[in-house]
């Protein structure tokens, strides 16, 4: 991927660039949960929806195509309303390794630390073979909170484990 990648808040107009994006990063085992064929329309929709009503979301734009696409959004009831959960970032395979993810992350917790004191608590989880990604996560301040054992099939049939894993706002102690 060449040129210069910009990062902007998400819109409901990206609809059908995000759809096109996560179903060409399904194609790729080991990365997203949702195979291609479970990616459509209705489910882009309605995650973009909860993120404009109540998350965060941001693409990486290259060319007038995007190429990258993080949201994550409060579940809607009060006692979560400190949580950001549903964390999710995909980038465009021949972008990946090119700063496209973290460029994306980066803008991500920084609306979440400046612009949204509110927020406590960011969740996601990851796939226990996606080694990478769980360095990437932690590299960006999350902690892995345990383990959801036998969790994900495999398309080979094998099964593996989730990796719930959160960021949490820390507040200086009193009279600091």
């Amino acid at each position: 991927m060449s040129g210069t990648v910009s990062v902007r808040a998400v819109r409901k107009e990206d609809s059908a660039a995000i759809h096109a994006l996560y179903r060409h990063v399904a194609r790729v085992p080991g990365g997203l949960a949702r195979l291609e064929d479970e990616v459509t329309t209705a489910y882009v929709d309605a995650f973009l929806a909860r993120t404009l009503e109540r998350g965060i979301g941001f693409v990486a734009v290259a060319e007038e195509s995007v190429v990258g696409e993080i949201h994550a959004y409060s579940p809607g009831i009060f006692c979560f309303s400190h949580v950001l959960g549903d964390l999710t970032i995909a980038v465009d395979p021949s972008g990946q390794g090119q700063g496209i993810g973290r460029s994306l992350f980066e803008r991500f917790m920084v609306e979440v630390i400046d612009g949204c004191p509110e927020i406590g608590r960011v969740e996601l989880i990851a796939r226990e073979s996606n080694r990478r990604a769980i360095r990437f996560y932690e590299s960006m301040g999350f902690v892995r909170e345990g383990v959801f054992r036998q969790r994900i099939r495999n398309l080979d049939g094998s099964i593996e484990a989730d990796v719930p894993m959160a960021w949490v706002r820390t507040e200086p102690e009193v009279g600091t």
